[in-house]
């Protein structure tokens, strides 16, 4: 009876053991698919963030708040190393730190990081001690995660992930982590492009206008803020004539005066860029063709009427004591305008390249208006 007994509870005991095991395994594939939903969700959110209608700094600061947010991250900071010194793209550590934090790859304890391209884990045992990279505080982190970051092998900087418990991330899965930054990488490879854009804009010296590459991303976020626009490009025609039979200077007086009275007449919704040589872009956001196409019939003809003066020979005349002055030749610009209707969300820069090549197979003495 008591062997009975005895076989009945070492079944009973095995029946549980088997139990909590299968259990646990439960509980850890549970654990695994929902790391694998919230990595999913931060990618997804990534991506939605590299869509959105942002600056390339503005971006990597929600990436850095997604973060924070979805792995429950209690300091995350980025720095990135910009071409002449570290910076910090985003963090959410007081900003009175971030003088440390941006020399990271300076301290001895993650030079061996950055040189092997693997995380390093630190942290300190006694709640008096701090970590060997901060220099006065003492309450803020006890642990921390660094994570060099490279693209194609070439070292761009470092995340940082820290708590304020000391070894907190002991039983961390860093596979988890190395995904994460991953991510991270691959936004910085995307945004790039974009910061490379930001950076080509700059302002024409004659006609004092945005040149085209500001149509690209800072001009993009007016446009598309529409469903609909008007997209508008014109070639002063006879540019390279009055370049070439009258000087140079008076062809950069055509464009200053063009240019000076279109702007006038625009309104700071409408964006007004030098695209290229003698072809201007002028986009009226929000502005469907029919609502245009009258305006720039007037703006046109006014335009045409400018009388610009031929600038080497006033000069000459200013400076001689003769008598006999030299006559001034007076030139007027012609312009062709050909335009189209932009959809938000399409190829802006596909729609220009049209405009652009129907205005360099046009005829070179057509003066009009076209729709394309």
């Amino acid at each position: 009876m008591e062997l009975a007994v005895m076989v009945v509870l070492v079944i009973i005991v095995i029946a549980l053991l088997l139990y909590n095991i299968i259990i646990s395994k439960r509980i850890k594939n549970f654990k695994d698919i929902n790391q694998k939903v919230t990595s999913l969700n931060v990618l997804q959110d990534f991506m939605s963030t590299i869509g959105e209608e942002q600056s390339v700094d503005d971006k990597v600061k929600k990436i850095n708040d997604i973060l924070i947010e979805q792995y429950a991250i209690k300091y995350s900071t980025i720095v990135v190393f910009d071409g002449s010194e570290y910076v910090v793209k985003a963090s959410n550590v007081d900003q009175k730190h971030w003088d440390t934090l941006r020399n990271l790859q300076n301290e001895e304890i993650f030079k061996d990081s950055i040189t092997t391209a693997k995380p390093k884990y630190v942290t300190v045992n006694k709640e008096e001690e701090r970590l060997p990279y901060q220099k006065m505080e003492f309450g803020r982190a006890k642990s921390a995660m660094f994570f060099p970051l490279y693209i194609d092998n070439v070292y761009i900087g470092y995340w940082i992930i820290e708590s304020g418990r000391m070894h907190a991330f002991d039983h961390i899965d860093t596979t988890i982590l190395e995904v994460v930054k991953d991510n991270i990488i691959s936004i910085f490879k995307i945004v790039s492009y974009q910061n490379i854009v930001e950076s080509l804009a700059r302002k024409d010296l004659y006609s004092d206008l945005k040149t085209s590459e500001y149509l690209y991303e800072e001009g993009r976020h007016i446009i598309d803020s529409y469903t609909t626009s008007t997209v508008c490009m014109f070639k002063i025609t006879n540019l390279e004539t009055t370049n070439e039979k009258v000087n140079r200077d008076t062809g950069n007086q055509m464009i200053i005066d063009v240019c000076d009275y279109i702007k006038e007449k625009l309104s700071d919704e409408y964006i007004f860029v030098r695209y290229m040589g003698p072809k201007f872009a002028i986009v009226f956001s929000g502005i469907d063709i029919d609502g245009v196409v009258e305006f720039l019939n007037d703006l046109k003809k006014e335009v045409e009427k400018l009388q610009i003066e031929d600038v080497d020979a006033e000069e000459e005349n200013e400076k001689s004591k003769n008598k006999n002055k030299k006559k001034v030749v007076m030139t007027s610009p012609k312009l062709n305008f050909v335009l189209t209707t932009y959809y938000k969300g399409t190829a802006l820069e596909k729609v220009l390249k049209k405009l652009e090549e129907y205005l360099d197979t046009a005829d070179a003495n057509e003066n009009e208006i076209n729709n394309i």
